[in-house]
């Protein structure tokens, strides 16, 4: 190959160190009760079960204080932020204001006003993909210099969004549109935007962006793993050549999209009782088939969170077509699943390490692709984690523009 890129070596050096550590971040607590990790770091797995909740909810708030804990185990984490650091492309948040903010969380508002502040100015034809009711794209307007339009597969969307548009002035037109349509037909030269489009709906835009020269395109992707390929496969030809984490499943890059802002106190109690519920099972099934594998149970009936466990348990057996002991001791199987409640808390603590790396090594094989096509590419963050966890933000310009 040529001479290198800095993309590439940020690349390289984030791809060997995560398979250097794959038997860490690669098994599922929830599915696995003993990773390999734990024989093969055993202090290590005993110091993590021995933390008390505060301070799991201290290091799950600060992932550096982790990293020095574990590095004595680990000593390769101490690298993990210098691989993962990204400059700030934000400047003053625009978003719109709230009383022009109809039907749009607040957070969600924050989030537009900051994505647009970074990738101003606008010099493009502005198309919103994946636009939803267009709220990105009335943000954008100000600054944009000409009428922009949005993408949206759901007609009630892009109805309330038009809706939205022509009452507020917002020189905004939607379109209902399946971006994924084999036949969607590219209009040309367009300043592409997203911000949280899902997994193929971004690598949609990417690659047929690239593929039509538009000059520029800017997005934020979220849930890599929504993609109807069964394992990870890098655009760019030199993660194709070079990876050495090749054959990653959906559920292995769902790790990079596994944080979430802090959800109210009701809905972490219901779902903590809902994971214990499901972990309770998890053991008994092993028991009762006689088989040490988990078994995915598809998501229950919210009725059934009043019910109780043996009625979930009983649901899920159904499902599953299992026979369940007439003499079963659900209360055993429900401290039972308290228990690896807890184990699967800890252990996450060390998996969730990877996640930013995992999603920084997927986002640079995106900026390889783009340079590979002609672009100059910024990748960088938008917005503060706090605002959101998927706060990354590549922006692609054609190079000869």
């Amino acid at each position: 190959m040529t001479q290198p890129t800095d993309g590439f070596l940020r690349w390289k050096a984030l791809d060997q160190w995560l398979a250097v550590h794959g038997d860490i971040w690669r098994p599922a607590p929830f599915a696995s009760p003993e990773p390999a990790w734990a024989a093969r770091y055993p202090e290590m797995a005993d110091f993590l079960m021995a933390l008390d909740d505060e301070a799991v909810a201290r290091f799950e708030s600060n992932s550096m204080a982790l990293v020095n804990e574990l590095a004595r185990w680990l000593p390769d984490l101490a690298v993990r932020d210098d691989l993962v650091d990204l400059p700030s492309l934000g400047g003053e948040p625009h978003p719109l204001p709230e009383t022009r903010a109809v039907d749009m969380p607040g957070r969600k508002r924050e989030q537009a006003g900051a994505f647009a502040s970074a990738i101003r100015p606008l010099k493009y034809p502005v198309l919103d993909w994946c636009c939803g009711k267009g709220h990105l794209a009335r943000t954008l307007a100000p600054f944009a210099r000409s009428a922009l339009e949005g993408y949206e597969w759901n007609p009630e969307l892009v109805a309330d969004g038009n809706a939205l548009a022509e009452h507020y002035g917002d020189p905004v037109r939607l379109h209902t549109q399946d971006v994924l349509d084999k036949d969607l037909i590219w209009p040309v030269r367009r300043h592409g935007v997203a911000l949280h489009a899902c997994g193929d709906l971004h690598r949609r835009l990417i690659v047929g962006a690239a593929q039509r020269r538009w000059p520029r395109v800017s997005l934020s992707p979220c849930c890599f793993h929504l993609t109807a390929s069964t394992d990870y496969r890098p655009l760019s030809l030199q993660a194709k050549e070079w990876s050495s984490n090749a054959g990653l499943s959906r559920q292995d890059i769902r790790l990079a999209v596994r944080e979430t802002v802090t959800a109210p106190a009701r809905v972490r109690r219901q779902t903590g009782l809902n994971q214990v519920w499901r972990l309770g099972f998890d053991g008994l099934q092993r028991q009762v088939r006689g088989v040490n594998d988990y078994l995915p149970v598809p998501p229950h009936p919210p009725a059934l969170n009043h019910q109780g466990f043996e009625a979930f348990c009983r649901w899920a057996a159904a499902k599953k077509q299992i026979e369940l002991p007439a003499d079963l001791d659900f209360s055993r199987w429900l401290a039972f699943g308290e228990q690896r409640q807890r184990q699967v808390r800890r252990h996450e603590l060390l998996r969730h390490l990877f996640r930013r790396p995992l999603e920084v090594w997927m986002v640079l094989d995106y900026v390889l692709y783009l340079e590979e096509q002609g672009y100059d590419v910024r990748l960088g963050t938008f917005c503060d984690r706090k605002l959101t966890p998927r706060n990354l933000l590549l922006d692609a310009i054609v190079a000869s523009d």
